[in-house]
C-alpha cells in the first residue's frame, strides 16, 4: 500500500460518513415527499409546485454558497452552518399549516441543504486528485445510505402511514449535522488574486465545449426529474404498494452502488464526454420503458437498473468535467454551476412542467415527453464529445511532433 494511502483514507472517512447520512436523508425525503403532500390532501399541481421548491433553491443557493466558500475558504464551517439551520427549519413540518407554510419551510430547508453536496465535492476534490475509484468509494457510502432509508421508510410508511414524515426528517438531518462536526477543520486560504476577481468564471463559460456540456446536463437532469418528482406517485396510481415502491427505488440504488464500486476501472474505458452520450441514450430508454411498460414489474426493474448509467455514471462524468474545466479556486463556483444548471434550472422546469402535463394528460404522457427531453440531452452530449475531441487533436499533434 502506498505511504499516503492510509492518511488519505482517514481524511476521506468523514466525507464518506457525511455522504452516507446526507443521502440517507435524501433517500427517504425525495421519494416520499410527494406521498406525504398527497397525505395532507393537496392536489397534484400543488404537490408538483412544492416538490419543485428544492430545485428552485438550487437555482441560486449552490452558486452563492460556492462563491462564498471560494472567497473565504471556509467550506467545512459553511457545511456545519447549513446542516444546523436546515435541522432547525425542519421543525416547521410538525406544525399544521397551509401549502404556503409548507412551501416556506421547504424553501428555508432546501436553501441550506441544496448546496451541501457541491460544498462537500469542492472540499474533497483535492483529496481524490482525479482518482475516480477513490471518489466512487466515497460516493458509494451515499448510495448505501439512500438505499437503507428508502427501504426502511417504505416499510415504515406502509405500516404506520405518512404521518411520521416530519420525524424522519429531523432524525436524518441530525445525523447530517453530526457528520459535519466530524469533518476536519480545514480552511483554504483565499488568494488575493481571487478576491480581486483575477480568476473570473466568464472565460470558461464562453468555451463551446463547456456550453454544450452544460446544455447536456440541463436536459438530462430535467428528464430525470420525471423520476424524482413523479415516479412514486405514478406507481401509487398504478396500484403498487409503498413497500414495492421502496423496493424499486432500492433496485436503482443497488446498481448505483455496484457502479461506484467498479467505476475506478470502468470509467477508463472511454472519455468523459463519451460517457455522457451513453448516459443520454440510456435515459431515453429508461423514460420510454417507464412510460410504456409500467404494468410489467420486470420492465420497471429493467428501467431502474439503467440508473447505473442515467445517474451514477452521469454524475461521475459531470464531476470529472467540472473538475477539469473549473480547476483550483474556480471549483466552488464550478460545482455550484453544476448544481444550479442541472438540479436547479433543470429540476424546476422538469417538475413544474411535469406537474402541468400530468394534471392534463396523465403520467404516461409525461414520461414520454421526458424521453424526448432526454434525447435533446443526448444530442448536446454528442456535440460536446465532438468538440472535446477537436480540442485534443492539436495537443496530440504537438506531442507527436515533439
Amino acid at each position: 500500500m502506498p505511504p499516503g494511502e492510509v492518511p488519505a483514507r482517514r481524511q476521506l472517512a468523514p466525507f464518506a460518513a457525511l455522504s452516507a447520512t446526507y443521502f440517507a436523508h435524501i433517500g427517504f425525503f425525495n421519494p416520499y415527499l410527494p406521498l406525504w403532500l398527497q397525505h395532507l390532501g393537496l392536489p397534484i399541481v400543488v404537490i408538483s409546485l412544492l416538490t419543485s421548491v428544492q430545485s428552485f433553491t438550487r437555482v441560486f443557493a449552490p452558486y452563492a454558497w460556492g462563491a462564498l466558500s471560494d472567497h473565504t475558504g471556509e467550506r467545512v464551517r459553511l457545511l456545519r452552518w447549513s446542516a444546523a439551520v436546515a435541522l432547525a427549519c425542519s421543525c416547521g413540518l410538525w406544525l399544521p399549516g397551509s401549502p404556503w407554510w409548507v412551501g416556506l419551510v421547504l424553501l428555508l430547508m432546501f436553501t441550506h441543504t441544496s448546496s451541501m453536496m457541491s460544498l462537500t465535492e469542492a472540499a474533497m476534490a483535492h483529496l481524490v486528485a482525479g482518482d475516480w475509484g477513490r471518489y466512487g468509494r466515497v460516493r458509494l457510502c451515499g448510495s448505501a445510505g439512500f438505499m437503507v432509508t428508502v427501504l426502511l421508510a417504505g416499510a415504515w410508511f406502509e405500516r404506520f402511514g405518512m404521518g411520521h414524515f416530519p420525524g424522519w426528517t429531523a432524525v436524518t438531518l441530525l445525523g447530517v449535522l453530526g457528520c459535519t462536526l466530524w469533518l476536519p477543520d480545514a480552511r483554504e486560504q483565499p488568494h488575493a488574486a481571487t478576491a480581486r476577481g483575477a480568476e473570473p468564471v466568464g472565460p470558461v463559460l464562453r468555451r463551446p465545449v463547456v456550453r454544450w456540456f452544460l446544455a447536456a446536463l440541463f436536459f438530462h437532469v430535467m428528464a430525470h426529474y420525471a423520476i424524482y418528482g413523479f415516479f412514486s406517485l405514478y406507481l401509487d396510481a398504478r396500484g403498487y404498494g409503498k413497500a414495492v415502491i421502496g423496493a424499486l427505488w432500492a433496485v436503482s440504488v443497488l446498481v448505483e452502488i455496484g457502479w461506484f464500486f467498479l467505476q475506478g476501472r470502468l470509467m477508463l474505458a472511454t472519455s468523459m464526454p463519451r460517457w455522457l452520450l451513453a448516459c443520454g441514450v440510456a435515459m431515453v430508454a429508461r423514460m420510454a420503458i417507464t412510460a410504456g411498460a409500467a404494468d410489467w414489474l420486470a420492465a420497471l426493474v429493467l428501467a431502474q437498473v439503467l440508473h447505473a448509467l442515467t445517474f451514477a455514471t452521469h454524475h461521475t462524468a459531470c464531476i470529472a468535467m467540472v473538475t477539469r474545466h473549473f480547476p483550483g479556486r474556480l471549483r466552488g463556483r464550478g460545482q455550484g454551476l453544476f448544481t444550479l444548471i442541472g438540479y436547479g434550472l433543470g429540476g424546476v422546469v422538469g417538475v413544474v412542467a411535469g406537474g402541468a402535463v400530468v394534471s392534463r394528460f396523465g403520467f404516461a404522457t409525461m414520461f414520454w415527453m421526458a424521453a424526448a427531453v432526454a434525447a435533446l440531452g443526448a444530442l448536446c452530449a454528442w456535440r460536446a464529445d465532438r468538440l472535446e475531441r477537436a480540442e485534443q487533436q492539436p495537443d496530440a499533434l504537438v506531442t507527436a511532433a515533439n
